[in-house]
């Protein structure tokens, strides 16, 4: 630390550092500041680096917040951030290294400090560090600020401004990268409280203090740096052998140091304290990582007080900026609205991309989901693409790896599917499009699909999956409701797609078999126990009379799910008979399936329907006698489908399902947001003082309520 370089086992030692955290109250303008803002470390290079700095500097932190208390230590370190920081546009454009690599290391300094303060102290205690000033020249103490967390406050505006006035340059990421840190690290105490996000200080001074009038601009700047994809300058990574960490001039300092004290930042603890990063979650950090953590500050901020419960009546500002932004490119004039929330735009094409290009893990599909389910502007822009294949595609590599991902990744995935299929023009245009080779679908080789069949096989395969592992009712409704509104445009679907739909309700005919025996078995043995025994209702009754309630339950959930397969055969079959003369081959081969349910009062009425087409296309197919081949049935079907008429058919209401959120969406994002957070942002976070969510699971976490 200072001028010299440190390795993380000295910092304990360091003399700056044990100045900072001492009894001895310095004076913002000693030139001790220039010298502890001259530091330079070796660069880390293991994943577990980031827990060794906190264990490192524990023992300082401590020391520092008892002292702070009277030395005022923590608002002279802000004083010399907050001069830097009134100057930092004016440096970037003089491209001033040594200035903006000193703003950058006081940054970092209170920002590890900040970090200790939100896992170990309360939140009144924790602004009381910000509060306390620095004595006067004459050693007499300052007065008390006049209102409490004042201070926070101006340098958590002071951080906001950073984002959104410096420009983002090669001498400048780091310096953003470490605003995102500093800000996701004080807004990380939601991580060690369970109670609702209006409660603390510093989200109040986000969403409703000074610094909520850059609301739009954060909200922009964050999603431009989203937008850009800038990889780490190449500078950043130079120096990765054993002895390059070490600084030898100014110049190789700026590189090494702001790289050194990124890195020190990553990667959360090792194995062996149940941490995170590249030694347990096996993720190797990522080089796009300004994108990345403002796309997690972004989903922080837009997730919390959400304007329900104990928020009722005071709007988020930054979820409002998020969901009103318009296109950039669109020349037509904005129609008039009745929201007056502040907005801005953006390249609606080129995001777009974006979400398309880098849809793989939970922080896009989470925005990606935000964006379509919430802004308007955003859900019509991806409606109207003619390529929707690049945004459907890797949702459907998604939900395919199922046993891979967190059910909440899979939950969102599915989501998004359902709001597409909300609209017609979706429905009837990934029929449309035809993928080639695609080589991620094991079961077996597509040389060529349709979009919409492929879409039908993934969502298919994932309600097989949920039956045997998951057993997840949510995800069947939602996988069922997204096929239920694509059903009326099913067209041409081939025969392993038809083969596939029958597929799926003879396994669930299997099911209602099987759960039907077991219900009857159960009750014939209550009733023999009953016939036997006299007296009270024993242990094991009461054990066999629950059981028989659970296989009641099931049944009717799964008849739910039969009549819903069935309803979407039923639509096909009303909407589209002539173009999927596969599903009725398919339906023709298995009529027996169907014949089993035929007196059930759940299925009567429906199954009316599937009947008259079985009895139409079996009198067709007579004159072939007791041995066709499958081409000339299929060639039969064909041919009678052209003269089949429509108005056989009961008609049934259109099956349309819709989205909606839950009445108190943030006790699931909330949690989720900042499992996400504790996983990827590449900073440590202690698993075992985190109280929100449960670790124990691993990948997908237990969520706890936050009202």
């Amino acid at each position: 630390m200072g001028a010299t370089s440190s390795s993380l086992s000295e910092l304990s030692n360091n003399q700056y550092l044990r100045r900072l955290a001492s009894t001895d109250a310095i004076d913002p303008m000693d030139p001790f500041w220039n010298q502890l803002l001259s530091f330079s470390f070796r660069i880390p290079v293991s994943s577990s680096d980031a827990k060794l700095l906190e264990e490192s500097t524990e023992s300082i932190a401590r020391t520092f917040a008892l002292n702070n208390c009277h030395t005022g230590n923590l608002g002279s370190l802000i004083h010399n951030f907050l001069i830097r920081a009134s100057e930092l546009k004016e440096s970037a454009q003089c491209e001033d290294n040594i200035f903006i690599w000193q703003t950058y290391n006081a940054l970092f300094i209170i920002r590890s400090l900040c970090k200790y303060f939100v896992e170990s102290l309360s939140e009144e205690l924790l602004l009381h560090q910000f509060d306390v000033l620095p004595p006067k020249p004459d050693g007499t103490p300052a007065e008390d600020t006049a209102e409490i967390g004042s201070q926070a406050e101006v340098f958590i505006t002071a951080l906001v401004e950073l984002i959104v006035d410096v420009p983002v340059l090669n001498f400048t990421y780091a310096l953003h990268l470490e605003a995102l840190n500093t800000l996701l690290v004080l807004l990380s105490i939601q991580m060690y409280h369970v109670r609702p996000a209006s409660q603390f200080a510093v989200y109040r001074m986000l969403m409703q203090g000074k610094c909520s009038i850059h609301a739009p601009m954060l909200m922009k700047a964050l999603m431009w740096n989203y937008l850009n994809q800038e990889k780490c300058p190449p500078e950043l990574y130079r120096g990765q052998g054993d002895d390059a960490g070490f600084i030898y001039n100014a110049t190789a300092a700026l590189a090494s140091s702001l790289w050194s004290v990124v890195t020190l930042g990553m990667g959360g603890g090792g194995s062996s304290s149940g941490g995170k990063g590249q030694g347990s979650s096996g993720h190797e950090v990522s080089d796009t990582l300004l994108a990345d953590q403002s796309l997690l500050v972004i989903l922080v901020l837009a997730s919390h007080c959400t304007g329900g419960g104990v928020d009722r009546g005071k709007p988020n500002i930054y979820r409002q900026a998020l969901f009103s932004f318009t296109d950039s490119q669109d020349t037509a004039p904005s129609p008039p609205t009745v929201a007056t929330a502040p907005t801005f735009k953006l390249d609606m094409g080129r995001l777009y991309t974006v979400l398309c290009s880098t849809l793989r893990d939970d922080q896009t599909t989470l925005l990606l989901y935000l964006l379509l389910h919430q802004n308007s502007a955003m859900r019509a822009y991806i409606l109207s693409r003619t390529n929707i294949d690049q945004l459907v595609m890797p949702l459907l590599q998604i939900l395919y790896h199922t046993q891979e991902k967190s059910s909440h990744h899979i939950y969102m995935g599915l989501i998004i599917l359902l709001v597409l299929s909300e609209d017609r023009v979706f429905n009837k245009s990934v029929h449309d499009i035809i993928v080639k080779n695609v080589i991620w679908y094991k079961e077996r080789q597509l040389t060529e699909i349709s979009l919409g069949g492929l879409l039908i096989l993934v969502v298919i395969r994932t309600i097989q999956f949920n039956m045997t592992r998951m057993r997840d009712k949510y995800l069947h409704t939602n996988c069922l409701a997204a096929l239920a509104n694509m059903s009326s445009e099913f067209t041409n679907l081939n025969s392993f797609v038809a083969q596939k739909i029958v597929h799926l309700f003879s396994q669930l005919c299997k099911r209602h078999s099987r759960l039907v025996d077991q219900i009857r078995a159960s009750a014939m043995e209550s009733q023999g126990q009953e016939g036997s025994e006299g007296g009270g209702q024993s242990e094991e009754e009461q054990r066999r009379e629950e059981e028989q309630q659970d296989h009641l339950q099931d049944l009717s959930v799964l008849e739910e799910v039969l009549r819903m397969v069935l309803e979407v055969i039923n639509s096909t079959l009303t909407s589209h008979l002539q173009h999927n003369p596969h599903l009725v081959y398919s339906i023709l081969y298995n009529r027996e399936l169907f014949a089993t349910f035929r007196a059930h009062p759940t299925f009567q009425d429906i199954l009316q329907n599937i009947d008259t087409v079985l009895n139409y296309f079996s009198t067709r197919l007579e004159p072939l006698g007791s041995n066709p081949s499958s081409k000339d049935v299929l060639q039969t079907i064909k041919e009678a489908g052209m003269t089949f008429k429509k108005d056989k058919l009961k008609k049934f209401p259109e099956l349309k399902f819709k989205y909606v959120e839950e009445e108190s969406p943030e006790e699931f994002f909330i949690p989720y947001v900042w499992s996400l957070v504790y996983h990827w942002s590449n900073l440590y976070f202690n698993p075992g003082r985190i109280l929100l969510f449960s670790l124990n699971t691993g990948a997908d976490p237990d969520l706890a309520k936050t009202n």
